[in-house]
């Protein structure tokens, strides 16, 4: 893949990328309806395409916060088209890098020595690029590494990008502003922690401790002396993603072996840490011929207070959801609900709730899962399709949902997601479904 020399870093140079990008984006209606006139055979799925493409090339261009939305909306098939998802997802493992010069640049801004001084020898070409950072391969003292290296100008630009982000969020990918509005406090938040490597290295080394007696997960060691607030060093782990996994037509065994390894990595994290990796992509986990996980970058950490842990999930526990008083109470505290509703919408929200809840929960609700049940996710599908095409959700001015839900259920989707695409067989007994809640 071709190198960037430089990143747009100005607030005034990555707007024009923006505005420039929404010229193509308007063409692309307008060849598309000028098309659609000559031939009744195109369809909506080629504008897709052009949009996506033409956001993508701008969104790999800028990098940061920009890119990494794109990656956090493609984790979730129900939201976007599926030419959006197949052009995001790219930026999980595959961005264009920066070229060599402009490592060695932060090299020398952040420790006062180049690359090839501070290492026995190390590859400027980058091994991958994504969203935040790009890594690259290092040796010393016999060891392999892995050096993560933050893209310049990427933190100083988070919040200008969001907000111009918000109206292609909006308007091109059919979200609701009002969901938009609500939660982009709670991503900008999440994302200037992503760039503070120091925060990361910490959480880095606190999770992978407390989570190395997880049978088949391993983990890599940390290289405080070569990190710093925008380069962190580890060793390099081996081992396959995703799909090149899968491409292997790997065993029964070992893909249930490897979903198990990652549910009770997650488990764990949720319901005795209270703090979890909220990056649940394929690009952080390497897989094993022998059924093991490893797993890499704890960039994207969601902390969970213990107030939103006990009414979170004891609103997923099948036994609450019986109580119909129990269940109100939650959704009123949980803020899919208010106070100043009308009878009219809580009678028209609490059963989508309901469903919606006792659908996501499945998996909970019983001792082993087969997450290779398509029928299961084309259900979670078709009913947020549904719920896109209802005219009382589409003109909602209220967000539903607390802030807190927003990195938790990401997580869980993109957990779903990938377990699904390994079709393993889980255990998913869960000390969360012995929780009794007292509102």
């Amino acid at each position: 893949m071709k190198e960037q020399k430089s990143i747009p870093v100005s607030k005034v140079a990555r707007a024009t990328k923006f505005v420039t990008t929404g010229i193509k984006v308007s063409g692309n209606y307008i060849k598309h309806y000028a098309r659609k006139a000559m031939n009744e055979d195109v369809t909506r799925e080629d504008l897709h395409n052009d949009n996506a493409t033409d956001i993508y090339e701008t969104l790999s261009t800028l990098k940061g916060s920009a890119l990494k939305v794109a990656q956090m909306m493609s984790m979730d098939r129900s939201v976007l088209p599926k030419a959006y998802v197949d052009r995001f997802q790219m930026s999980q493992y595959s961005a264009p890098p920066l070229s060599g010069p402009l490592v060695v640049q932060t090299f020398k801004k952040f420790f006062g020595e180049s690359p090839s001084q501070l290492f026995d020898s190390f590859d400027l070409k980058a091994n991958n690029a994504a969203s935040i950072g790009q890594v690259h391969v290092g040796f010393k003292n016999g060891k392999k590494l892995a050096v993560k290296v933050q893209y310049p100008g990427i933190a100083e630009s988070i919040s200008a990008d969001l907000k111009m982000v918000k109206p292609f969020a909006v308007r091109l990918m059919g979200l609701n502003e009002a969901d938009v509005n609500r939660y982009m406090g709670e991503v900008e938040t999440k994302l200037l922690e992503e760039t503070d490597y120091v925060l990361e290295l910490r959480r880095s080394q606190e999770i992978s401790q407390a989570c190395s007696g997880i049978d088949n997960v391993y983990f890599p060691e940390y290289y405080p002396e070569l990190s710093c607030n925008r380069i962190i060093t580890m060793d390099w782990l081996d081992g396959l993603h995703l799909k090149e996994f899968l491409a292997t037509n790997p065993t029964q065994e070992t893909r249930d072996s490897i979903g198990q390894a990652l549910w009770d990595f997650y488990e764990l994290q949720i319901h005795t840490l209270k703090q979890v990796h909220a990056d649940p992509h394929p690009g952080n986990f390497l897989m094993q011929p022998d059924g093991r996980l490893g797993i890499i970058d704890f960039g994207c950490v969601k902390e969970i207070e213990d107030s939103f842990y006990f009414e979170y999930f004891s609103l997923i526990n099948p036994q609450n959801m019986a109580d119909e008083e129990l269940t109100i109470k939650l959704f009123y505290k949980l803020e899919f609900i208010y106070e100043n509703d009308s009878q009219k919408d809580v009678d028209f929200f609490v059963p989508i709730f309901k469903y919606m809840i006792g659908l996501l929960g499945k998996p909970f609700h019983q001792e082993t899962f087969d997450f290779g049940d398509d029928e299961y996710f084309q259900s979670i599908y078709d009913f947020a399709d549904k719920l896109g095409k209802m005219k009382e959700i589409r003109e909602q001015k209220v967000a539903r949902g607390s802030k807190d839900s927003l990195y938790i259920n990401r997580t869980y989707f993109g957990l779903y997601s990938i377990l699904n695409q390994l079709k393993a067989r889980v255990n998913t007994h869960s000390v969360f479904k012995e929780l009794e809640y007292v509102a």
